[in-house]
């Protein structure tokens, strides 16, 4: 039995070492004090971090990215609030089918939806590259939307929205009244998780950009043609933090709406 939990204990260990190993070589190769990246690094300086900040191409795409995102999330919430309200509370003909349409986004392919959007959104529609970039980023939001909301919502007693109707209330005012501060940890959880996917997304937005606009990680993808220093690993270190602080936030926001449901 020992034996059989050493070579689980093991298993694991390697598992771990696959997926870390990476991330933890990178997170080291940010401190090389040299003009490229080396593994295990000759000394330890931050002036790669500092290189971030007085790089002006890594300025304004962050800044684009982060409109990008609230803007885009801001539009996918308007549309998915609504539609998993309609998803989780009605039972009517074509839901199944209207279910799929909104998850689509997620099944189809990044590199064939932007294409595709590429094609219709912009040189059929004419439609101007900033505009395009923010309907490609909520439409690939919408599906994160709606099922966490959707999820928010199936620990929800329809109920309490029923004796709040019965009492006089009208549908709207319950709807904000009675529905919304009991999902807002849902919406919260939602909202950002939208907003990691739009703001890490890359097969979305190559096709979306155009001259003078550009998003971070595809800034990113630039700078590494033409660079080899560890401006690159030290961007990856923060935005790994960045990552793992929301997805902190995510994890308590999720229990709290599933505890305070029970």
């Amino acid at each position: 039995m020992r034996q059989k939990n050493r070579g689980l204990g093991l298993f694991t260990f390697f598992i771990y070492l696959f997926l870390l190993g990476p991330l933890v070589i990178i997170a080291f190769a940010s401190f090389e004090p040299g003009s490229a990246m080396k593994f295990p690094p000759q000394g330890f300086s931050l002036k790669w971090y500092q290189n971030i900040f007085e790089v002006s191409m890594f300025k304004t795409s962050f800044i684009t990215s982060i409109l990008v995102s609230l803007i885009g999330n801001l539009l996918a919430l308007l549309l998915g609030l609504p539609a998993a309200y309609a998803l989780s509370r009605f039972q009517f003909r074509g839901k199944e089918a209207l279910n799929a349409i909104f998850i689509s986004p997620v099944l189809i392919p990044g590199i064939v939806l932007g294409f595709t959007m590429l094609k219709y959104v912009i040189i059929t529609y004419n439609i101007p590259v900033y505009s395009a970039l923010l309907i490609g980023h909520a439409v690939i939001m919408l599906p994160f939307i709606i099922r966490v909301i959707a999820s928010s919502l199936s620990n929800f007693d329809f109920a309490v929205e029923e004796a709040s109707l019965s009492l006089g209330a009208g549908r709207l005012k319950t709807f904000f009244t009675v529905v919304l501060p009991n999902i807002k940890s849902g919406i919260i959880a939602a909202v950002l998780i939208a907003f990691l996917e739009s703001f890490n997304n890359v097969d979305i937005s190559v096709f979306m950009t155009g001259p003078g606009i550009s998003t971070f990680p595809i800034q990113m993808l630039l700078y590494v043609e033409n660079n080899f220093d560890p401006t690159i690993a030290a961007i990856s270190v923060l935005l790994m933090l960045f990552t793992a602080v929301l997805m902190f936030i995510i994890e308590r926001l999720m229990g709290l709406s599933y505890f305070t449901k029970r």
